[in-house]
């Protein structure tokens, strides 16, 4: 009898995948907050989320790509620039570091899943 871990993890392995996507986008608007013209960027988690469930994530073939731009936003100023960047420095900073508590958090349930599954079959 095999071990389904795509089971075991649930949405918290999909999740991890988006969260590193969305890290990297948002890193991508700091970087680029003094680049003329830069448009930041963003992605609608909730609905990345539920299309990689839909397709049978942790399925052979089934990965996150370059096609999954559906998912990818332009995030709308607060307060337009004249140079035409789009990048709002305290805006992508929250962002940012909202995303990798949220990334933290699913870590932490995952390990919390792989640990209790050791312990099971070690028969503690």
């Amino acid at each position: 009898m095999g071990i389904s871990f795509n089971q075991v993890t649930g949405v918290h392995a999909d999740a991890l995948q988006l969260r590193a996507e969305r890290t990297r986008i948002l890193a991508a608007n700091l970087a680029n907050e003094n680049t003329p013209g830069f448009q930041a960027r963003d992605m609608d988690f909730g609905a990345a989320l539920a299309d990689l469930q839909a397709q049978g994530a942790g399925e052979p073939g089934s990965e996150l790509g370059s096609d999954d731009e559906a998912a990818n936003l332009y995030r709308v100023p607060f307060h337009p620039t004249r140079d035409g960047n789009t990048v709002e420095l305290g805006v992508e900073q929250a962002a940012f570091s909202q995303n990798a508590a949220d990334f933290q958090t699913s870590l932490t349930f995952v390990n919390m899943k792989l640990r209790g599954l050791a312990k099971a079959i070690a028969g503690q």
